[in-house]
């Protein structure tokens, strides 16, 4: 039967493409309102084409804001297991045009990818899946086990009305496990295993001094500068050995074991100067670069401004200053308590002379971890292995899905994070694209996938 499914996604894989490309063409920019219409085509298409699977109970549903697809096909049976798919149809904005060297929603093939917002983040991603799905309702006739699918059009905007649905609608959401694609392999063509994901929070600050911007040369010596304030608050916050300076950041960080040490040590090396353009890295005392991305919290500033931004000097002490600042979270942190002890910290080490005011991020998420040699995990691994013909490597993810830990938290069940994108596909960023080798490799992926769990 395998066999039978791989020919046809071979025979058909010009038809993918094509039915691709016309997905990838609809604008679903969520997080602009003049795309609003766009969004809506974008939930049809995934609609109508769940229909023409042979999926039931199809169904986009309206939200606040942009409609969720859902889906089920239960032939498999009582007996059969059955899987979540959730993934999104939603894309980030194109901007700036100028920098993309093809229209961002007229799909082009160049050097063996394709080029289009969304490629890889996530609609090339959602659309391998449900190609799958039509694989085997056009060979076989059925799905090896029952599938039930969540696909949104808000993951871009952090999936603001999602978990108040699977909350609401926690019967139609229940399965065994959950699948998601909507992650990468550490390198082009290396089967990449993501047993878990860094938590996310964080805080906007801003600390003012005098009511207008002032004379330095009248007022310098007698007034706080906020700006200079905010330096010394920030650099109350962490040492250059990058170890956090707030007291309990730590408190509920498990030590990383040494097997997991050996998990993270086997991951190919990234080459940080090619990537970033650094000369060096630098990492908390006692990890290397690799453990604290993958394993370790970090506290950064995102942004800082205050003062005249202009061409030249202007001699003022400026009024205010601001600064944002977010948290990647581990297992066992929770975003609340982080928030508080952030703002005790800052609250007490903010210099005279100046005003503090803080708001919270309103999205936080905890962290997710699932046992790497969880059963559905092995399964994982060893369909990777037959797709790419590579033993996978595994990994935990420095980035934050906060719709993993709601399905964590709510529903109990192992999630299982299938990504098949690459360093080199640009998520976000001008000139996204996938490899079409990806693309090829993945779904022979999943048909072995998802006749392992099937067994």
């Amino acid at each position: 039967m395998t066999e039978k499914i791989l020919q046809y996604l071979k025979e058909n894989r010009e038809n993918n493409l094509h039915k691709l490309n016309e997905f990838l063409s609809i604008p679903s920019v969520s997080t602009d309102s003049a795309h609003k219409g766009d969004v809506a085509n974008a939930a049809r298409f995934v609609a109508d084409y769940l229909k023409e699977i042979g999926f039931e109970s199809v169904e986009v549903q309206e939200t606040k804001r942009h409609p969720l697809v859902t889906a089920e096909w239960k032939g498999a049976g009582d007996n059969a297991p059955t899987a979540l798919f959730y993934g999104h149809y939603d894309v980030q904005p194109a901007d700036p045009l100028e920098l993309w060297e093809s229209e961002p929603f007229k799909p082009e093939v160049r050097d063996g990818r394709l080029f289009a917002r969304g490629a890889s983040d996530d609609k090339g991603q959602v659309f391998m899946h449900l190609a799958v799905f039509e694989a085997y309702m056009k060979t076989v006739g059925k799905l090896p086990i029952n599938v039930k699918v969540c696909i949104e059009g808000e993951e871009e905007i952090g999936s603001e009305n999602l978990y108040d649905l699977l909350q609401n609608k926690k019967e139609q959401f229940e399965a065994d496990f959950v699948v998601i694609s909507d992650s990468g392999m550490v390198e082009k063509g290396q089967p990449t295993i993501c047993y878990g994901l860094k938590g996310f929070t964080g805080l906007e600050f801003t600390l003012t001094g005098p009511s207008s911007d002032l004379h330095s040369g009248i007022y310098g010596g007698a007034v706080r500068n906020p700006v200079m304030a905010m330096a010394h608050l920030l650099a109350s916050l962490k040492g250059e050995d990058e170890v956090v300076k707030v007291p309990g950041f730590y408190d509920d960080v498990d030590d990383l074991e040494e097997k997991e040490r050996q998990l993270i040590k086997e991951v190919p090396g990234e080459d940080y100067q090619l990537s970033t353009g650094v000369s060096e890295t630098v990492s908390e005392k006692g990890y290397t670069a690799k453990e604290h991305t993958m394993a370790r919290p970090t506290l950064e500033i995102n942004g800082m401004f205050g003062g005249y931004q202009g061409e030249g000097t202007k001699t003022i002490i400026p009024s205010s200053a601001t600064a944002k600042l977010t948290c990647r979270l581990v297992p066992g942190q929770d975003p609340n308590h982080i928030q508080d002890l952030l703002v005790k910290h800052l609250e007490k080490h903010v210099p005279s002379g100046v005003k503090l005011t803080i708001t919270r991020e309103p999205l936080s998420a905890k962290a997710y971890k699932v046992d790497p040699n969880h059963p559905l995990i092995e399964k994982a691994a060893k369909s990777l292995e037959k797709g790419f013909g590579k033993e996978a490597v595994y990994v935990r993810m420095g980035g934050s899905i906060p719709v993993v830990e709601w399905f964590d938290s709510l529903f109990k069940m192992p999630i299982v994070l299938l990504g098949f994108g690459t360093p080199e596909d640009r998520l976000h960023s001008p000139n996204e694209s996938f490899p079409l080798d990806s693309f090829d490799k993945g779904m022979e992926t999943l048909v072995y996938y998802w006749e392992e769990v099937s067994n």
